[in-house]
């Protein structure tokens, strides 16, 4: 099949014109990691395998070890025939929602998988919703413990937004993103309140919000550690 190297604004309309017999079935899985925490982007991504080189140990993301996961990481991109990670920002989250933020994440990243070349016949997403693309698609409960595309989009998404946290324990060490990855564990929430608010922290989120109402404006964001 002839690479294909569309703008994104034009993957609808190439999709329309491509006869249905000159692409052969070609399954895009997308997934994200990362709508639950207090802290830090929601990550998605979007994988279509190489029937040619298969991967074993494929799995939802959350069941593997993170050494595991990292292995796994490494396979998929360079097995995978096409692959893209995408995020919307702790600002992005905040303006339009956790919901709405997570489906432009998905929606950015199977464009970017189209726009390196290969256009997918079907899109699968784990979970119950979709995000708007060019193509077909539908979601599947569950879909990252049953579909090995999803498999590995989910583990594309966690250690990608797993490395951004570590990188973020760096600046704000106090606050353990290491260890929790953002999620609002007892850790987290204590530190929280005895350190305030970073830029990083979602301000949609209730935790937050309450952190924000009860601390005083000098203490409402916090610079990272290096500058303090």
């Amino acid at each position: 099949m002839a690479s294909r190297k569309p703008n994104p604004d034009q993957l609808g309309l190439l999709l329309s014109q491509a006869p249905a017999g000159e692409r052969a079935r070609i399954l895009c899985g997308v997934d994200e990691a990362g709508r639950g925490p207090l802290a830090g982007p929601v990550t998605a991504a979007a994988v279509i395998l190489d029937p040619r080189k298969p991967i074993a140990g494929l799995a939802d993301s959350k069941i593997l070890t993170a050494k595991k996961r990292e292995a796994l990481y490494d396979e998929i991109l360079e097995k995978a025939l096409a692959w893209h990670v995408a995020e919307a920002t702790v600002e992005e989250i905040d303006r339009i929602n956790i919901l709405h933020a997570t489906m432009l994440a998905m929606q950015r990243a199977v464009r970017g998988v189209a726009a390196k070349g290969t256009l997918p016949d079907l899109v699968q997403v784990d979970g119950n919703r979709c995000p708007q693309v060019p193509f077909a698609v539908e979601a599947i409960v569950k879909g990252d413990a049953l579909v090995q595309e999803i498999s590995a989009a989910s583990i594309l998404a966690k250690v990608t937004r797993d490395r951004q946290l570590v990188a973020l324990h760096a600046e704000f060490p106090q606050y353990g993103f290491d260890v929790h990855a953002g999620y609002g564990t007892p850790q987290h929430l204590a530190a929280i309140e005895a350190h305030g608010v970073t830029p990083h922290h979602r301000r949609s989120f209730a935790p937050v919000r309450r952190a924000l109402e009860a601390q005083p404006a000098t203490r409402a964001d916090v610079s990272p550690a290096w500058d303090n």
